[in-house]
Parts: C-alpha cells; sequence; structure tokens
C-alpha cells in the first residue's frame, strides 16, 4: 500500500524539472495536432493526454508555487518595495501600456493605409487616444506624489472622462463595420483560445484594480484604471466576434452581425456611463476649489 501511495504521489508531483519540460512540450504537441494534424489521428489523442495531465500537475503545485512567490516578495528588497509602492506601480504599469498602445495604434493606421478600411482606421483612432490619456496620466504621476497636485488631478480625471466619450465615437465605427460588413479575420481555433485566456484574464485584473485602487482616493489612480476597464471590454467585443468567426461559422453571418451589434451597443452604453460619471464627479469636485490655478 506504501509503495502504491509513493507511486501516485510521484505521478501527481513530479520533479520541478519534469514539469517545466512538459509544459512547453504539452504546448507544441496542441499546436501541432490543431494545425497539422488530422482529425481522429493518434496524435491528437496522445497530445490531448499530455496536455491533461500536465494541466493537473500544475494545478497540483499551485499553492506551493503561491508561497514560493510570497516569500520570494518577502525576501527580496526590490519586490517587497513594488508591493507596497502603488504610485511605483502606477508608473510601471502606464509606462508599459503606453508604449504598446502607442505602438499598436502605429500598427493599426499602417493597416488601414494599406487596406483603405475604415475598421482599422477607427481601430488605430482608438488605440491612439488611449495612449494619449495615459501619457497624460504618466507625466502627473511621474512628477507629482498622489494627492500631492489634487486639483490637477480632478482636471486630468475629467479630461480623461472627456476621452472615453470621445473613444465612444471609434467604438461606434468599429461596431457599425462588424454589423454591416461582418468582416473578421479568422484566427483559427488554438490563437483564439489564446486571445480568450488572455482577454478573460486582462478584464479580471481590470475589474479588481477598480475596486483596490479606490481606497487610495486618487483621481489618477482611478483614471488609470477605469481607462483600463474600457479597454479590457472592447478587447471582449473583439474577441466575442473572433469567437463567433472562428467557431459559430455553423450560424451564419447573419448571426455575428446580430450578436456584434447587441454586445456593442451594450459596450457603448457602459463606457458613456463612465465617462459621464467621470465628468460629472470631478465638476462637483472643481467647484469645490473656488477658483485655484489646476496647475498648483
Amino acid at each position: 500500500m506504501e509503495k502504491f501511495k509513493k507511486i501516485l504521489k510521484a505521478i501527481a508531483y513530479p520533479y520541478l524539472p519534469i514539469v517545466f519540460l512538459l509544459c512547453p512540450v504539452a504546448v507544441a504537441l496542441l499546436v501541432y495536432a490543431f494545425v497539422f494534424v488530422p482529425d481522429n489521428d493518434a496524435v491528437n489523442y496522445i497530445s490531448y493526454v499530455i496536455s491533461a495531465y500536465t494541466l493537473m500537475i500544475v494545478c497540483f503545485r499551485i499553492p506551493n508555487m503561491i508561497k514560493w512567490i510570497k516569500k520570494f516578495i518577502e525576501n527580496n528588497k526590490y519586490a517587497s518595495k513594488l508591493k507596497g509602492d502603488a504610485h511605483l506601480k502606477i508608473k510601471l504599469s502606464l509606462g508599459g501600456t503606453l508604449a504598446y498602445n502607442a505602438l499598436y495604434s502605429v500598427f493599426q493606421l499602417a493597416l488601414g493605409i494599406y487596406n483603405n478600411s475604415a475598421w482599422f482606421y477607427s481601430l488605430a483612432a482608438y488605440y491612439f487616444l488611449l495612449a494619449f490619456m495615459k501619457a497624460c496620466l504618466l507625466n502627473h504621476t511621474m512628477k507629482f506624489a498622489p494627492g500631492e497636485k489634487q486639483f490637477r488631478e480632478v482636471l486630468i480625471y475629467r479630461m480623461c472622462g472627456i476621452g472615453l466619450v470621445l473613444m465612444n465615437l471609434a467604438f461606434v465605427v468599429i461596431i457599425a463595420y462588424v454589423t454591416a460588413y461582418s468582416k473578421t479575420t479568422v484566427n483559427g481555433e488554438i490563437m483564439t483560445i489564446m486571445l480568450a485566456a488572455f482577454t478573460f484574464t486582462t478584464m479580471t485584473v481590470a475589474i479588481v484594480n477598480i475596486v483596490k485602487y479606490r481606497k487610495y482616493h486618487s483621481p489618477v489612480f482611478s483614471a488609470s484604471k477605469a481607462i483600463s476597464f474600457v479597454s479590457a471590454l472592447v478587447s471582449m467585443l473583439t474577441l466575442e466576434d473572433a469567437m463567433l468567426a472562428t467557431f459559430g461559422q455553423a450560424e451564419g453571418d447573419g448571426f455575428r452581425q446580430l450578436m456584434g451589434g447587441l454586445s456593442g451597443a451594450a459596450v457603448v452604453a457602459v463606457v458613456l456611463a463612465l465617462a459621464i460619471s467621470m465628468i460629472v464627479r470631478s465638476t462637483k469636485q472643481i467647484k469645490t476649489f473656488d477658483n485655484k490655478n489646476p496647475l498648483q
């Protein structure tokens, strides 16, 4: 009996080098099976078994991984400083996402010029506005600590609300394009699943951060997380269209156009409500400053 338990433990908790080796092998096998191998081939079943086993042993080790990460943060002065410094985390987050949004905007603009497509032009406009707002937020956070220039933070918060209203115009163009023309690139099952995992993770993090950063009572922090939430919403809309194009071909373009229109209208309504809330709240706060200089 003891020997049997040892065997089960060895299977469920193999050495870490084996886990690290199996992860890329499982991913490579799945990609190969879906892309190059026909259905009902033996390679498909082998890849499924190896992937399922890899997922199982990784899940079993998640508690230990969490403990290791916590211990690493506690013992590493840089990691512990980052954990407790919300201002530094905001600066790093804004800097990274600003670079990504700016580059992606240029990429979409190039695609729009090459293809003469309203779809790519509207995406370029959306990501450009996103990058511009994050640049303003980053500029402020690099110069001042949270709460140091409260009036200026409120003004930037209102500016971001107005920016979200303008971004809604880009949303409308995107939704109209999807609804009217139903032209979406089919990415393939693997790429769509990866996109779904990334998008749901982004949405979860965005929602958690909105709640988490409210305790700092910083309009700049709140604006940063609101913009991230809006970005995640648009990613969800894009994901829905990609999934319907990849997995819902049997329903036809009419169903995808209907769903795209309904979901798009919901996103526009949520973003507009959020933007109006930011503008109204910041305007009320500005009135309490009694003509103070915004730059003080």
